[in-house]
């Protein structure tokens, strides 16, 4: 009986390591996949590459890794973990786009086998472990963030694995440590954000298993994992004092929960539609999974899905200071109460009010996947070649999307629980076909590209040349590109630059009568851009 027994656990063990190992690959291959196939957006992108780029000019473990800078000024909006990871990728490949975004989609990749993991210690079923990480691998959020050169694919990642040490610390304390190691990978990521997510893990653990919250090993663990950030913390207080204080901890972290910092002041609801827009079509299960766990709350899967999606949707839907980016942590738990429900029609219970319920899920499935291979059909169309906004790319990604709800809409109407088997297959080969597609950082559209004009100054100015332009707003990733720091400027100010110093300026030529300048020298046109200077 023993051998037996031991048999079925080392079975069922290999097996887990393959749903890992497959998971892995099918992450990497979407997460690297066309990484450096454009260029790096502004706002985050920009701004982290640029702050990497400089520390890497310096050698490792210099007071330029301790104290870093951008633009040659202190950089005190992030702690640099990330930043270190993309400077080590510099110096190993180079200053580019892959390198730039590598580390984070390696990291964001990771997350996917380890939500499997979290799954395979919560759910009684491996299947529904599956379900869920083919939910979080197939959400184009994860998807499209998880790729670019930010922070928070890595702090979904760290927290996944938090979570997935405070599960195994149930039965093993000596998983204590690793729940300080993820708080403190988040905190060293992303500053105080790591305090709420860690907020979070221990208020699950309060309901679910609080003799922890009194284990020695647990804040023994928080202890190791703090201490690095801790140090750098005092490393920067003492460096640079008070500046320190009211930038990183009060300006760019405390005020943006009753301030709207940058013009990102959104409503309340402003979360609850970002989930709307792109979460389909895994949306369609998320209210019975959640109601599920919900009305199961004694269940340890229920209450770690109810804390982690509901306190901290909550929490940062209050929040002043919104941005899509912020609402990714969700996701996996969406995943987890999503899974949930899918195992439910996959299993088709006995139950007489489980059979309604799942045929009235089923009826309203089979309507609003209809509706969205209606849309995809038609935006199918109106790309094709025979249209005057004819994009093949487009119309490439919106057939798959057609042909996948198209088929899991008749499969779901004939009750075959296969249609879930073609929305993972047909959402995996959509985002497959979206990365490689020039439209996956559908921001770049937004502006001007950035390349042309940063090769055209790069080719006309000395480093550290400051350049004025009549641009609205700082474009970071034209800085990161031109590695010059290019500053918006008023007409007045550009006219009061013009005559007090000789500069350089970036300007549309139409621009340039109604600027009124005088001796005036265009040294090249870009993208709708020329750049001057005063004649010698």
């Amino acid at each position: 009986m023993a051998r037996l027994y031991y048999k079925n656990f080392t079975q069922r063990r290999l097996l887990d390591w393959l749903w890992v190992l497959g998971l892995l690959i099918a992450a990497l291959i979407l997460f690297t996949l066309n990484l450096g196939g454009v260029p790096l957006r502004d706002w985050d992108e920009g701004t982290v590459a640029q702050v990497a780029r400089e520390i890497s000019l310096h050698p490792i473990a210099t007071n330029a890794w301790l104290y870093p800078t951008l633009g040659g000024e202190p950089y005190l909006n992030k702690p640099p973990l990330i930043h270190w990871l993309i400077a080590l990728a510099y110096r190993l490949g180079g200053v580019n786009e892959w390198t730039s975004r590598l580390p984070g989609a390696i990291l964001t990749a990771l997350s996917v086998p380890l939500l499997y993991s979290v799954g395979r210690e919560i759910f009684p079923q491996r299947i529904t472990a599956i379900f869920a990480s083919l939910v979080y691998l197939t959400m184009l959020p994860m998807v499209r963030h998880g790729r670019l050169a930010m922070l928070d694919g890595a702090v979904v990642s760290f927290f996944i694995f938090t979570i997935l040490c405070v599960l195994r610390s149930r039965r093993n304390l000596r998983y204590c440590l690793g729940v300080g190691v993820g708080l403190g990978l988040i905190c060293f990521t992303k500053g105080l954000l790591g305090l709420l997510l860690g907020a979070i893990a221990l208020l699950f653990l309060f309901w679910d298993t609080p003799r922890l919250l009194t284990s020695w090993y647990l804040w023994l663990g928080v202890a190791i994992g703090i201490t690095p950030v801790v140090s750098w913390y005092t490393a920067q207080w003492l460096h640079y004092g008070s500046f320190f204080t009211q930038t990183a901890i009060v300006t760019q972290s405390l005020n943006r929960i009753w301030q709207g910092v940058e013009n990102h002041a959104q409503p309340s609801w402003y979360y609850l539609l970002e989930i709307v827009k792109y979460s389909f079509p895994w949306l369609l299960f998320l209210p019975q999974g959640f109601r599920f766990a919900w009305l199961n709350s004694n269940i340890s899967y229920s209450k770690l899905i109810v804390v982690w999606l509901g306190v901290y949707l909550l929490t940062i839907s209050v929040m002043t200071t919104k941005l899509p980016w912020y609402v990714l942590p969700v996701y996996p738990a969406f995943a987890l109460a999503v899974g949930v429900q899918l195992t439910q029609v996959w299993h088709k219970p006995r139950l007489s009010y489980s059979r309604l319920a799942i045929a009235q899920a089923r009826t309203q499935g089979f309507a609003i996947l209809t509706i969205l291979a209606l849309i995809s059909w038609g935006g199918s169309l109106y790309f094709s070649p025979l249209s005057p906004a004819k994009d093949l790319q487009l119309q490439t990604i919106l057939t798959c999307i057609a042909l996948t709800m198209t088929t899991a809409a008749i499969l779901a109407q004939e009750g075959d629980r296969q249609f879930i088997v073609i929305l993972f297959w047909g959402c995996y080969l959509s985002l497959a076909l979206f990365v490689t597609s020039r439209h996956w950082v559908w921001e770049l559209a937004e502006a001007y590209p950035v390349k042309p004009v940063a090769a055209m100054i790069q080719s006309n100015t000395t480093p550290q040349q400051k350049i004025y332009t009549s641009f609205p707003y700082h474009r970071p990733s034209l800085n990161f590109y031109s590695d010059r720091q290019v500053i918006p400027a008023t007409n007045d100010e550009l006219q009061r630059y013009w005559q007090q110093s000789n500069p350089y300026l970036l300007v549309e030529p139409t621009k340039l009568k109604s600027l009124g300048l005088k001796s005036v020298q265009r040294l090249g046109t870009r993208e709708g851009w020329t750049l001057i200077k005063r004649q010698s």
